[in-house]
């Protein structure tokens, strides 16, 4: 069995803004965090004792230099993770204010720069399942076509394909429909799915859950997983639908929660020699732990910083 799964996306710098209910215009102190919705997931199965590898680019900055380091000293493989000579590492500062509104700017830089002559084709002999999650793969060119031939190619290749759409407001703001585009392009090649409830609805125009699943069963995926935070998630192996159950908890920082979930996943699958083949019941005691690992990072600040090692799930 082929052993690591690879993750492709972005990796970029999130900086926080400290100041209480202020907007950007007005915070003057800022903490540098890793981001990136790929990266989260590679870190999860690392931590979890998997063996995972990021595929992006950072500037060759310190910014850059600070997320590899980030990534490596949690386990991460970073031999796929490219430094763009002439392009700044992304960045994305925040800030909460006293509406519950975020301030957001965001600033692209190498991750929007990914070709397919970028991509090492061979190291897919060593890898079992291939992770597509990034919020910001699909906003421009070339990544944006990068991401969609990749796909289909490891797909030809037989391997076994994640999904996670993460729909970021901050980032597409009007231009919904054209995401969705995207989206319904990508989802035909994959094999799980990961969305959220607002995901769900988003995509589909359906208001009743069971029936926007089956919609997007009806492009192609056999399984779906749609988080619904505290209730758990609603899984669905080709329309075979039940809500398996979180974990009660004391959240602090949703952040990174479904990334974390989707980590847990794949770190599972992997364990598996044919995940297409899983029974219903399999399913669902997997779905089980990723719900566990997904709560238990909401007990704490910062998403890298919160995940769990195998033994503190087990322990729950």
């Amino acid at each position: 069995m082929r052993e690591s799964i690879l993750c492709i996306g972005e990796l970029l710098i999130d900086f926080f803004c400290t100041d209480r209910n202020v907007n950007l215009k007005d915070g003057s102190t800022f903490v540098k965090k890793a981001g990136g919705a790929p990266a989260n997931v590679c870190a999860t199965i690392a931590k979890l004792g998997g063996k995972a590898r990021f595929l992006g680019k950072v500037g060759n900055d310190p910014f850059g230099h600070f997320l590899e380091s980030t990534l490596e000293s949690i386990g991460v493989y970073t031999d796929l993770l490219l430094k763009d000579p002439y392009a700044p590492t992304t960045l994305a500062f925040v800030s909460l204010q006293a509406d519950g509104q975020r301030d957001f700017v965001f600033t692209r830089g190498a991750d929007a720069n990914i070709t397919m002559d970028d991509i090492p084709l061979e190291v897919l002999s060593s890898t079992n399942i291939i992770h597509f999650g990034s919020a910001t793969a699909l906003l421009s060119q070339p990544f944006q076509q990068t991401y969609k031939d990749f796909l289909r190619y490891a797909k030809s290749q037989n391997h076994y394909i994640s999904f996670d759409p993460n729909f970021r407001t901050d980032l597409w703001g009007k231009n919904v429909e054209l995401f969705k585009k995207h989206v319904f392009e990508c989802i035909p090649y994959c094999d799980f799915v990961k969305v959220s409830d607002e995901e769900l609805f988003l995509l589909t125009n359906e208001t009743h859950i069971q029936t926007a699943v089956l919609t997007l069963h009806s492009l192609g995926a056999d399984c779906i997983a749609v988080t619904l935070g505290k209730d758990g998630t609603l899984f669905s192996l080709k329309g075979k639908i039940t809500i398996v159950p979180s974990i009660p908890i004391t959240a602090l920082d949703t952040t990174g929660a479904g990334d974390a979930f989707v980590g847990a996943t794949l770190y599972q699958l992997n364990k598996v020699e044919n995940p297409q083949y899983l029974t219903f019941k399999e399913w669902v005691d997997i779905i089980h732990f990723s719900n566990k690992v997904g709560a238990i990072v909401c007990e704490k600040i910062g998403a890298i910083e919160s995940l769990p090692t195998r033994k503190e799930v087990l322990s729950r």
